[in-house]
């Protein structure tokens, strides 16, 4: 028999104190809810213990008295996901202050908004043939062409009458979003709230190409038109941060938003202000050994002084239509938002004369 050599009495101790929790195992039944089920989920082990600590920093964010002005970040196919409302109604109940994403999202926003549909389809289907019939396919979704060019074409239109002159893309989306009528819509609510929009790599999207129609045509007929100022963005996302007491980044996926949300905290420096985020979640599917910003760890960021070296922070590797529902039934079931005061931003053009709560 394998005799063990003698622990020392430090040894013991150590061995105690790591041993002294135990995984729990997830117990669900007829009237389990979301929260239960999230909250379960931090005495588990892997990506579900790490989802139950991402609710963990919600919570903090949401009960803290000096109210973070939270930023959510968006990327990834979220709304061919199916996410459209969940995103929405994190708007609807108080839970984003500010709202950073892909121009994709923002456009697949605006495409429903006409009432065009996200069909289910197969990932597996025939490209070619789809091409063939003007179908086109998100993974294992499917939308009418036609009715993206159409989009496409409201985008540029938009513009059209539009005064001419630059305008940062909060403001260009602004625009957009008095076009709208949808209740339903992520824009829409964004406006009817005052929760300010940043779509940093606007160009990158197909609102970009029907702006890039836009200016074509303008130029054409040799009149001035609307340009896109992303350094506008700089400013005014930076005023944010500077004017609010503490920050939460809310990270759905990576990409620009996450950079751009991160990158608007070292833009403090700009006004004297040194202060990382106090909060920061993320739920991502991105690989952290490439070095990507998509996937490098809110950790790291904690070099860049983007996250406060003490700041309350986690994340799960988790794909979002998964992930975020869960986190969302959280904030609601949980009535974290229930109260919260919304922000009101009084801007004059690029200039951010105050913000308040209301």
């Amino acid at each position: 028999m394998f005799d063990f050599t003698p622990l020392t009495a430090k040894q013991k101790k150590q061995k105690k104190t790591l041993l002294s929790r135990r995984v729990k195992q997830v117990a669900l039944k007829k009237t389990t809810t979301v929260v239960n089920l999230v909250e379960s989920m931090a005495d588990m082990s892997i990506q579900a213990r790490n989802i139950g600590q991402c609710a963990a920093v919600l919570k903090n964010i949401y009960l803290d008295q000096e109210r973070p002005t939270v930023f959510l970040g968006l990327a990834g196919p979220l709304i061919a996901a199916g996410l459209r409302k969940v995103i929405r109604d994190l708007v609807v109940n108080r839970a984003v202050d500010v709202v950073v994403s892909t121009g994709a999202i923002i456009y697949q926003d605006i495409y429903a908004a006409f009432g065009y549909g996200h069909f289910y389809g197969s990932q597996y289907a025939d490209d070619p043939a789809l091409r063939d019939i003007r179908v086109d396919r998100i993974y294992d979704t499917y939308i009418d062409e036609e009715k993206v060019w159409q989009t496409d074409r409201f985008c540029g239109q938009v513009a059209d009458r539009m005064a001419p002159g630059a305008y940062s893309s909060r403001q260009y989306i602004e625009h957009l979003a008095d076009q709208i009528d949808d209740s339903e819509s992520i824009v829409y609510q964004c406006r009817k709230n005052n929760i300010p929009i940043f779509v940093p790599a606007l160009n990158d999207s197909s609102i970009g190409i029907g702006l890039t129609e836009h200016r074509v045509r303008v130029e054409k007929e040799k009149r001035p038109g609307v340009m896109i100022d992303a350094i506008r963005d700089n400013m005014e996302i930076v005023q944010i941060v500077v004017k609010s007491p503490k920050t939460a980044a809310f990270y759905v996926a990576g990409g620009v938003p996450k950079n751009y949300i991160n990158d608007s905290i070292v833009m403090g420096y700009i006004y004297g202000l040194d202060r990382g985020h106090d909060y920061a979640l993320q739920i991502t599917t991105a690989v952290t050994a490439d070095g990507g910003l998509s996937s490098s760890t809110l950790s790291e960021a904690r070099s860049w002084g983007k996250v406060k070296k003490r700041a309350n922070f986690a994340m799960a590797w988790v794909e979002p239509s998964v992930s975020l529902p869960l986190l969302t039934g959280y904030i609601f079931g949980k009535e974290l938002t229930k109260g919260r005061k919304r922000l009101h931003y009084q801007w004059e053009n690029s200039s951010l004369k105050s913000l308040t709560t209301v």
